[in-house]
């Protein structure tokens, strides 16, 4: 009877920490709507715990992850968590960037079997900048189609970085924009190390034209729950030319 207990307790105790809860900082999972589910891992920046947001989506035949846990010590637990929790394996994860909060785990989910893709450019930078690499590379725009749903990547210009690309899902009217798109908590338009100013508006613009009227918007950081993040996002880019 004690095993038993202590077994009990052992399995709630992982499963806490599978799902990760806000107080630790660690992994924290929320659903969007339908198959889509954003999830949250943490890492230190200037000395903060920063937030970053990922996404997969749950299909009928298996689940595809956009971009990979900052924190590295979350790679396998966001696995484990979509087994648990969705009885289904992830099987596809697409990299928006080529910095870590959206690369860092492609050679581990490779290594489990799992097909990670990237662009040309964002490979060709990762190869430059020694960050992790995709096995698989999409030289052009590239639309899937996953179980019931239907996606496209689109690379609207240059922005945060030289190979940024977003992903959208058309029929459901969910933006999923990386590191370009801000939260509205966001007052600038955060680290600019590898951006190009000069043309960071025109970039949202074109994601304005390819994705209207979005009914989600997904910021790389932040808070994911306002659909005024695109606008606002222009509206920082604008003020870095004036």
């Amino acid at each position: 009877m004690m095993r038993t207990i202590i077994f009990a307790t052992t399995f709630l105790f992982c499963l806490s920490n599978v799902f990760g809860q806000t107080g630790n900082k660690k992994l924290k999972i929320s659903h969007l709507t339908g198959g889509f589910y954003i999830y949250t891992t943490y890492n230190t920046y200037k000395g903060e715990q920063v937030s970053a947001n990922g996404m997969y989506l749950v299909t009928s035949k298996q689940v595809v992850i956009f971009d990979t846990p900052w924190d590295t010590t979350q790679f396998q637990p966001l696995l484990d968590s979509i087994k648990v929790k969705h009885k289904k394996t992830a099987t596809l994860c697409i990299a928006t960037d080529f910095h870590s909060d959206r690369t860092a785990g492609l050679e581990y989910y490779k290594k489990k079997g799992i097909k990670t893709f990237t662009t040309i450019r964002i490979d060709q930078t990762s190869i430059k900048r020694g960050m992790k690499r995709a096995e698989l590379i999409m030289e052009n725009d590239t639309s899937f189609t996953v179980g019931q749903y239907s996606f496209q990547t689109y690379f609207p210009g240059e922005g945060h970085t030289a190979d940024n690309i977003i992903i959208w899902f058309g029929k459901q009217k969910i933006l999923y924009g990386g590191c370009l798109i801000k939260s509205m908590q966001d007052q600038d338009l955060g680290y600019l190390g590898d951006a190009n100013v000069k043309k960071y508006a025109a970039t949202v613009e074109n994601v304005k034209k390819k994705c209207p009227a979005p009914k989600y918007v997904i910021p790389g950081h932040g808070d994911w729950s306002n659909v005024k993040a695109l606008a606002h996002t222009l509206f920082m880019a604008q003020q870095l030319n004036k």
